[in-house]
């Protein structure tokens, strides 16, 4: 359940404001506050976040039980580009890529809760009968 995005065209500085983010939260969770963040790099990790999910259902995992357990933003490759000084002179500009690996989670209460209600336990409570009770069952009887 994992999904890994290479060499894309923004800095790993603002991509990893968007990661933290969505960092432990739920699968719906994420994709709605990736939905309404007003970042160039929301999209692309709400598409990377689908393809996750895709990788998880065929699985056999539900997105509902899923939580995005990491999501790491390196450093990729970087482009070198010369721009012109005063002087005559030339500089470089580095335009960093990123990239992005993010992996899901089953949630564990979920999971836990799905077993529970899949097999109903048996009850431990004793029921306690008073003495009355017992001779008017015996009297009946």
């Amino acid at each position: 359940m994992k999904a890994l995005l290479k060499n894309y065209h923004q800095s790993p500085r603002k991509v990893r404001l968007v990661a933290d983010l969505i960092r432990g939260k739920s699968v719906p969770a994420a994709r709605a506050a990736l939905l309404y963040l007003p970042k160039k790099s929301s999209p692309t990790i709400g598409k990377l976040l689908d393809s996750a999910i895709a990788n998880a259902s065929s699985r056999g995992n539900s997105a509902e039980n899923l939580f995005v357990k990491t999501i790491t933003v390196n450093k990729g490759a970087v482009m070198r580009r010369a721009r012109p000084f005063g002087r005559g002179r030339s500089g470089t500009l580095r335009k960093t890529m990123s990239i992005v690996f993010l992996e899901l989670g089953v949630s564990a209460r979920k999971v836990a809760k799905a077993a529970k209600n899949a097999s109903p336990k048996k009850s431990n409570r004793k029921v306690q009968v008073s003495k009355k009770q017992t001779k008017e069952l015996q009297a009946t009887s």
